[in-house]
């Protein structure tokens, strides 16, 4: 069985996956800032404890947390996000400074805490969105989040070229419209294809056994656009 890190767990897919890697008998550390939906879980198998990908104190007890608790993390799921929808004019410095800090710069402190703790068969996914993939069908509003999303396909790209000899594996999946909350406040009232449940279950399987076939890579997980 795996221990498995899941950010951004506290909704959407993030929460569907922490109860689907649960169910199959993985401990879990489960990381948002809002932990009372997984804590009402109580599953023995999901730890929790709130947490703020972009504030230094929460990254020293994660830290902590796998000191005490963990010799050794299989998969991280760098799934936590913050989107502003906004006309590029309008979004102000701070604003966009916030997405950043959660979608780049949190990420890339979430994961360099944890790759000591990795072995070369572990494996780091990265969720990034189909926005941020260059070339895609770009919307308005979403300067911020979609540029950050891109940031992190190429932040993949690089931990996997520097850590190639000594593992783990590094993968970014770039979703499509998934029927989540983040997705209701980019599109207001559009119905997506696919179910966060759906999702999760796929990145889930994904997660566990991509490594063995892809590292560095950026994987399109889109059946429609947006």
């Amino acid at each position: 069985m795996a221990n498995v890190i899941i950010t951004g767990s506290s909704r959407g897919i993030g929460f569907e996956l922490a109860k689907l890697f649960a169910a199959e008998g993985h401990r879990v550390l489960a990381l948002s800032r809002n932990d009372k939906p997984i804590s009402a879980l109580d599953h023995a198998n999901i730890s929790s404890f709130s947490f703020d990908i972009s504030n230094p104190v929460d990254l020293k007890k994660l830290e902590s947390f796998l000191d005490e608790n963990w010799s050794t993390v299989d998969v991280l799921i760098n799934n936590a996000g913050k989107l502003v929808n906004k006309p590029f004019l309008e979004t102000s410095s701070d604003e966009f400074g916030e997405v950043y800090k959660v979608n780049v710069f949190g990420v890339a402190a979430v994961t360099k805490i944890v790759l000591p703790k990795m072995e070369k068969t572990g494996h780091v996914v990265t969720i990034s969105s189909m926005g941020g993939v260059q070339g895609s069908m770009k919307f308005p509003g979403l300067s911020a989040y979609s540029s950050s999303k891109a940031a992190v396909i190429t932040l993949t790209e690089l931990w996997a070229e520097e850590f190639k000899e000594t593992g783990p594996s590094f993968n970014v999946l770039a979703l499509g419209a998934v029927q989540t909350e983040m997705l209701e406040e980019a599109f207001p009232g559009y119905q997506a294809p696919t179910t966060a449940f759906e999702m999760a279950s796929y990145i889930k399987d994904f997660a566990l056994t991509g490594h063995k076939m892809y590292n560095g890579k950026l994987l399109q997980v889109s059946s429609s656009t947006p």
